[in-house]
């Protein structure tokens, strides 16, 4: 029987001469032969058989060692389990890759209203969609406090998202929330800091419901909670002079985060938002 050589057995199977060295230092794929005099590595071609099995077992997403383990074993079964296990694994990194692809989409489409928004300050009237927010309650009220509290809210909502293994992916698209009792009382208070979700997310407890409908909307720029009650007030003063009637909760939505950071300070483009019925 012809012996290869290591550089041959490499280029037979599209492999390079480091991996069959690899494979041999970890018992992998022992040499069929070694020349004690040179220390050159022999194979024959009825191991190609072996390291198929070996880049097979790696395309499932198996590390060298758990191939080494299984082949070791020598158990028809275990590939069986091996197989499952993985599809579990491809299936999870799906949902993620296509719960990426979504908030992609979300954040194309909210770039896209940064560019077409109307002028700082000017109220308009918009058909909004149905959404679905997970909330999360903090333990002060966010109007009370400048953006440095804010940044450790949002640090504490982040570490929520990591417990609770949701998707990373939401946190580009935060707001808050102010009831609508609250808000017909006269008060800008809430305590209540929201993600937009996708439609499908599931979780046992914190997801609402935002109903489709028309809302009252302003937008602005360069966010402190400053300016925000100011335009706030403005979009309330224009509900009360139309003779709007409030239907639901006062949504601030940060509709894109802005790479510009004056003073290290975040930049974000802003809609509020409360849904309206004429009278």
């Amino acid at each position: 029987m012809d012996m290869l050589t290591i550089g041959k057995m490499a280029k037979l199977n599209n492999i390079s001469e480091q991996a069959l060295r690899l494979y041999d230092k970890m018992g992998l794929l022992k040499p069929d032969y070694v020349d004690k005099q040179t220390g050159y590595r022999y194979y024959n071609i009825k191991q190609c058989a072996r390291l198929d099995m070996i880049s097979y077992m790696k395309e499932l997403g198996m590390s060298l060692k758990q191939i080494k383990e299984h082949l070791d074993r020598q158990d028809v079964d275990v590939i069986h389990e091996v197989l499952k296990r993985q599809k579990i694994l491809i299936d999870e990194n799906i949902k993620k890759l296509k719960q990426k692809q979504k908030a992609i989409v979300r954040s194309i489409e909210n770039y896209s209203r940064y560019a077409a928004s109307p002028r700082e300050g000017v109220v308009s009237i918009e058909q909004l969609p149905q959404r679905k927010i997970y909330c999360y309650s903090c333990s002060i009220n966010i109007y009370e406090h400048e953006l440095d509290a804010y940044e450790y809210m949002l640090r504490e909502l982040k570490s929520h998202i990591l417990l609770h293994d949701l998707p990373m992916i939401y946190f580009c698209n935060v707001g808050s929330i102010i009831r609508k009792d609250v808000l017909e009382e006269g008060k800008l208070a809430s305590n209540e800091i929201l993600l937009f979700i996708d439609d499908d997310f599931e979780a046992s407890n914190g997801v609402e419901v935002i109903p489709a409908g028309t809302f009252a909307c302003i937008y602005f720029d360069s966010f402190s909670f400053y300016k925000e009650k100011k335009y706030a007030g403005i979009l309330l003063e224009h509900i009360k002079q139309n003779n709007y009637r409030i239907v639901g909760d006062y949504i601030c939505e940060v509709v894109a985060e802005l790479p510009i950071f004056k003073q290290n300070e975040r930049n974000m483009f802003i809609r509020l938002q409360i849904p309206i019925e004429f009278r």
